[in-house]
């Protein structure tokens, strides 16, 4: 499934005072099991874009089009194709709100009109994507979990919609290392069990290893599209509009600069680590 944007621009609050413009003739497709990051400094229009693809928003001008059919169009059964994209919110917890794990899974298939057995069994699948335990964690008030349980439980809840595209808006704000470390472990196993993933982050340390394209965006617009090795070049234009790099490609860089024999373009921690060892193994040190 693709979702296509074109020319769209977003304006809050238009014709008033405080009219504002979010959104700048934005035009970006999403292909079928790609996994996008977008990244951007705060109030560059990366929630607000989000809350495009499953119509939460509707453009001030331009199209959305979810598998070549516009998503605002007339004759269009809107609410099949919004199904289609799970969005989650920052902070999803928040939206907690039902006496047990179970039923707070249960509550968008069970608006879907689903029959009891296959709220049931999409409830199970959900908790078990989530690694939360069924047996264990099914009939527990949501409130009484830890913060990092309450953040999958919410995912869960969207997850048994079961959506062809999974939305992300920085899913692992306000949460330890620990709880960071497993919540994009979870959504690494999505996205390799076939689930299109898009993911809203500030931290380019996050989405270095997942993403297969990176989205930047800045002042409502995008100002760059590419592989993450592509992107991680163009270090001036990400600090420019204060991203940076991640720290890998940072310390590869100094180590460069100090006369390592090492590739200019790496990124990720696995790959430095591997051409260190690799130095290592050639001087005689490992």
């Amino acid at each position: 499934m693709s979702i296509e944007l074109r020319d769209v621009t977003y304006t809050y609050s238009e014709g008033s005072a405080f009219q504002s413009t979010a959104l700048k003739n934005v035009n970006l497709t999403i292909h079928d099991g790609e996994f996008i990051a977008l990244v951007g400094h705060t109030g560059c229009g990366k929630s607000t874009l989000v809350q495009h693809l499953n119509g939460l928003l509707k453009p001030s001008s331009g199209q959305v089009l979810i598998d070549g059919q516009d998503l605002h169009g007339e004759n269009v059964d809107r609410r099949k194709l919004r199904q289609q994209v799970g969005l989650v919110f920052q902070y999803p917890e928040y939206q907690l709100f039902e006496e047990t794990v179970a039923r707070d899974i249960a509550f968008g298939p069970r608006n879907q009109g689903l029959s009891d057995s296959e709220i049931d069994s999409r409830v199970h699948r959900a908790m078990a994507h989530m690694h939360l335990n069924y047996d264990t964690l099914s009939q527990r008030s949501p409130f009484e979990l830890s913060g990092g349980q309450m953040r999958r439980v919410a995912i869960a809840g969207v997850l048994a919609m079961e959506p062809k595209v999974l939305v992300l808006d920085e899913p692992t704000a306000g949460l330890d290392p620990r709880g960071r470390d497993r919540i994009l472990g979870i959504v690494k196993e999505l996205h390799r069990s076939g689930t299109t993933v898009v993911m809203v982050s500030h931290s380019m340390d996050d989405v270095a290893p997942l993403a297969t394209r990176i989205v930047v965006m800045s002042q409502g617009e995008i100002a760059a599209s590419g592989a993450p090795r592509e992107i991680f070049r163009q270090r001036a234009l990400m600090e420019s509009i204060g991203l940076g790099v991640p720290e890998a490609a940072r310390l590869n860089q100094a180590l460069r600069e100090k006369g390592l024999d090492l590739p200019e373009a790496l990124y990720t921690q696995e790959e430095l680590l591997t051409h260190l060892l690799r130095l290592g193994k050639e001087a005689g040190l490992c």
